[in-house]
């Protein structure tokens, strides 16, 4: 049942009203672990669910449901150690030009966070996910707008994150669900909203970005909207396991049907010999796969109309034919064209563009230069990688160092000699990059996530005992801080 704007006010009006209760930071771990807890619980139901909604597979859902807990209890640890508060004391002196007064920095909650839950992960990147469990950490209640596409998984997960606040004594109105497309508008404008997460398409996100940016009072909003992943094959590394390359990006491009945001979209290979031992083996892997269920039928008709134009253009071939499989599936495929014909401005603009499912564009180059061209006019985006010789690995020719240059700038991963699909919840990993990739340049996904949902705050010259206890003399809580440098 879609909610109306008077039930979003009173959602977002509960949460507002327990972010005192989420001021102690044994509480919030306590209600991160106990969540993840009740989730493991509960996987029986929540990946039966999360099933029957997405046609994503058991499989699949299990490790999903793994990766979300897991990033529950790190987001715990996280708040055990503190450090994310970013403690900083600089003490009176005299000596400085200009005197220094005493002051001491650290970082505290911004408010209630608005979560919008994405429509290929129905577990960690929705309800329960890396936005919820960040802001949870962070000491922010949070109002998620529910995915139309899993309504029955949002309220599993959601009751369980209200019964785990409860049991730790703790209101259940930390975490609020509302359903709807106006919800979602009604959420991102609430003046007693503080922040907003979303993850999903560029035309969605940017709608509620132009929103957040057109309050009277604007707020930040962190979104993932779109991402082709780029990845650039070296001539010398086609000639040592082009077979091996071709393979590894028909699994990566393929994997969940195309829908992981972190898919190879566009491939940069070089021409002759060996990158037509590329081409061969990702064209012999990819037609061995099966057809597969897209989210819902309007990504289907999304795909195969996007396929079909992208095919349709001068100088593109289709090795493997993507498009639609049958009555409720599509088919896998890829399609390769001149990189000349991305150098320059004009139709094949188009293969610059996302094209959310189970395809790839190989773009074969002639030279560096149109490795430069090509690279040169990409957007933003979460990742790039790049596959490099040996020989150029070990730094043996200044190739290598001259491309991770270029890639830099474009994303805000860079792999070397692997595949993007696959985001580790590592205390070191970014998930993010330039625009259109994240609206903002924090990360999503690893430990300083939770800065997302933090501001700082410095006190000058006061006295001790109206200080905060993170920033008193004798750390009372113990924290990690850094005084004066």
């Amino acid at each position: 049942m879609e909610a109306t704007a008077e039930e979003v006010d009173q959602a977002v009006r509960a949460a507002h009203a327990t972010r005192a209760a989420l001021a102690g930071r044994d509480a919030r771990a306590a209600l991160l672990r106990t969540a993840a807890d009740l989730l493991d619980e509960s996987a029986e139901h929540v990946i039966e669910a999360a099933d029957a909604e997405t046609a994503l597979g058991p499989g699949r859902l299990t490790g999903e449901l793994a990766r979300t807990t897991a990033q529950l209890r790190s987001f715990a640890d996280i708040v055990d150690e503190g450090a994310y508060l970013d403690v900083r004391i600089s003490r009176a002196d005299a000596t400085q030009t200009p005197p220094w007064p005493d002051l001491r920095r650290y970082k505290v909650p911004l408010g209630v966070v608005a979560v919008y839950a994405a429509s290929n992960f129905p577990l960690a990147f929705s309800v329960p996910g890396g936005d919820t469990a960040s802001a949870l950490a962070a000491g922010c209640p949070v109002v998620i707008k529910a995915h139309p596409d899993h309504p029955a998984t949002a309220e599993l997960c959601a009751d369980a994150l209200r019964r785990a606040a409860e049991r730790v004594q703790l209101p259940g109105d930390v975490v609020q669900l509302v359903h709807g497309f106006d919800a979602g508008t009604e959420l991102v404008r609430h003046p007693l909203v503080a922040a907003a997460g979303f993850t999903g398409s560029v035309r969605g996100g940017r709608a509620l970005f132009d929103a957040a940016a057109a309050r009277p009072h604007p707020i930040p909003f962190h979104g993932e909207l779109g991402s082709l992943n780029p990845v650039v094959v070296t001539g010398a590394a086609a000639a040592e396991r082009a077979e091996e390359i071709g393979a590894g990006l028909a699994a990566s491009m393929t994997l969940g049907v195309g829908q992981f945001c972190t898919k190879p979209g566009l491939v940069l290979a070089p021409v002759g010999e060996p990158g037509d031992r590329l081409v061969a083996s990702l064209t012999h892997q990819v037609s061995e796969v099966e057809a597969g269920v897209l989210l819902d039928h309007r990504m289907r008709s999304a795909y195969v109309d996007g396929v079909r134009e992208r095919a349709g253009l001068p100088d593109v071939d289709a090795p493997v034919t993507p498009g639609a499989g049958g009555e409720h599936t599509v088919g896998a495929g890829c399609l390769t064209v001149p990189a000349a014909r991305l150098a320059a401005e004009g139709a094949h603009d188009l293969l610059l563009e996302e094209c959310f499912g189970p395809v790839t564009v190989v773009a074969r180059y002639a030279d560096a230069a149109e490795v430069t061209a090509v690279l040169s006019r990409l957007p933003g985006n979460l990742t790039a990688t790049l596959h490099l010789s040996a020989a150029e690995s070990a730094g043996e020719s200044g190739r290598g160092a001259e491309l991770l240059a270029e890639l830099t700038p474009l994303a805000g991963r860079v792999l070397v000699d692997g595949w993007p699909t696959g985001v580790a919840v590592a205390p070191a990993q970014h998930h993010g990059g330039p625009y259109p990739a994240t609206t903002s340049t924090s990360t999503s996904v690893g430990g300083t996530a939770v800065e997302r949902w933090l501001r700082p705050v410095a006190y000058q010259n006061t006295p001790e005992p109206l200080l905060p206890p993170e920033l008193r003399d004798a750390n009372p809580l113990g924290l990690p801080r850094r005084v004066e440098g």
